[in-house]
C-alpha cells in the first residue's frame, strides 16, 4: 500500500517505520532538523517490540511532491490539525482512507470539515513514543494498541483492508464498530494523565506509588467520563476500574508527550486536553474542578516556556 505519515513524530514515525519495514511505499511528512535528518541518514526506530533501521525513506515537507495515497496516518499536534488537514489535499484521491491518531476528541471533525467526510475514519492509538533526537524515534514499552473504524460504526471493506496492511506490518491494530466510545474511553485516561503527569513534572510511577496522585487521577477520570455521557458518548461502566488497573501496568519511566512538550519549551496541546474537558464541561453543565486547576496551572505554558523577567 502507498502510504504517507502526515506528522513523522513519535506515533507517526514509530507506525511509519514499521509499515515501511514490511515492505510498503511510505512517505513521510515532517520538518526542520528531523526532516534533514530522515533525508540524509534515514530513520531509526528503538522500540522493545524490536528495532527498525531505514537507511533510506522517502521524505519531504510538501504533501504535493507525494500525491494521492491509498492511506493517510494522521499524526500531527492538534495545535496544527487544521493547517495540516488543508496542506495534505494533494494526498486524497478517489480512494484514499484518512486515519487520524492524534490526541483529543475533535480531529475526525476537523478533518471532515477541511476534506469531506468521504475519505475519514476514527481512530485513537495506546502507544508512547517520541523523537528522540533527529531522526530517531524511541518508543516505551511494548504496549501498542491502534483502534480505527468507521464513525458510523457500519463494518466496510476498507476497515478490513486497513487492519490486515497494520497487523500485516506487525502494529497491534484493531478495526472497531464503536470507534467514537472508544476514542472517547481513551481520551478519560489521556487527558487526565497528560495533564496530571505535566503539572507534576512526574513519571508515571511516582504518580501511582502516592495516594494522593493516584486519588487526583481518579478524580480527573470521572470528570472526563461525565462529560463524556453528558455528550451522549456510551463508553464503557467499568472504563475508570480498567484504566487504573492499565496505569498499574505501565513502564514507571513512562511520561506523557505533553509533559516532554513541557520540558522542551515547545508549545503544549493543553487547550485540546484539560482544557477541552473544562470547556466542554462549561457547555454540558458538567464541573471539572480538577481539569480546571490542571489548565489554570499549566495557562503560562501553553504557547511554549515563558520568556524569563532579565
Amino acid at each position: 500500500m502507498k502510504v504517507c505519515v502526515v506528522g513523522a513524530g513519535g506515533v507517526g514515525g514509530c507506525l511509519g517505520a514499521r509499515l515501511a519495514a514490511a515492505g510498503h511505499d511510505v512517505a513521510f511528512i515532517a520538518r526542520g532538523d528531523h526532516l534533514r535528518t530522515l533525508r540524509q541518514d534515514g530513520l531509526r526506530l528503538v522500540s522493545d517490540r524490536g528495532d527498525v533501521a531505514l537507511d533510506r525513506v522517502t521524505a519531504t515537507d510538501d504533501p504535493a511532491e507525494v500525491g494521492p495515497v491509498g492511506l493517510v496516518l494522521f499524526t500531527v499536534k492538534m495545535r496544527d490539525c487544521a493547517d495540516a488537514a488543508a496542506a495534505c489535499r494533494p494526498l486524497i484521491g478517489a480512494e484514499s482512507v484518512v486515519l487520524p491518531l492524534l490526541n483529543g476528541v475533535e480531529s475526525h471533525e476537523i478533518l471532515r470539515d477541511v476534506l469531506g467526510p468521504a475519505p475519514v475514519l476514527g481512530g485513537t492509538a495506546y502507544i508512547s513514543a517520541v523523537i528522540d533526537r533527529p531522526g530517531v524515534i524511541r518508543q516505551t514499552g511494548a504496549f501498542e494498541r491502534i483502534l480505527f473504524g468507521e464513525l458510523g460504526g457500519e463494518a466496510s471493506a476498507r476497515v478490513q483492508q486497513l487492519e490486515s496492511v497494520l497487523s500485516g506490518a506487525g502494529i497491534g491494530a484493531a478495526a472497531s464498530d464503536r470507534i467514537l466510545a472508544e476514542i472517547w474511553e481513551k481520551f478519560i485516561l489521556l487527558a487526565t494523565n497528560a495533564g496530571v503527569t505535566t503539572v507534576t513534572r512526574l513519571p508515571i510511577g511516582i504518580l501511582r506509588d502516592c495516594a494522593g496522585t493516584r486519588r487526583l487521577i481518579d478524580l480527573g477520570m470521572r470528570e472526563v467520563e461525565a462529560v463524556a455521557r453528558a455528550a451522549g458518548i456510551d463508553v464503557a461502566a467499568d472504563i475508570v476500574d480498567r484504566h487504573r488497573d492499565f496505569y498499574a501496568t505501565l513502564p514507571a519511566e513512562m511520561r506523557s508527550s505533553m509533559q516532554v512538550d513541557l520540558d522542551r519549551g515547545r508549545p503544549l496541546e493543553l487547550p485540546w486536553l484539560s482544557g477541552a474537558v473544562v470547556r466542554l464541561g462549561v457547555e454540558l453543565g458538567i464541573p471539572t474542578p480538577v481539569h480546571e486547576v490542571i489548565a489554570l496551572a499549566l495557562a503560562p505554558f501553553a504557547d511554549g516556556a515563558p520568556v524569563p523577567a532579565a
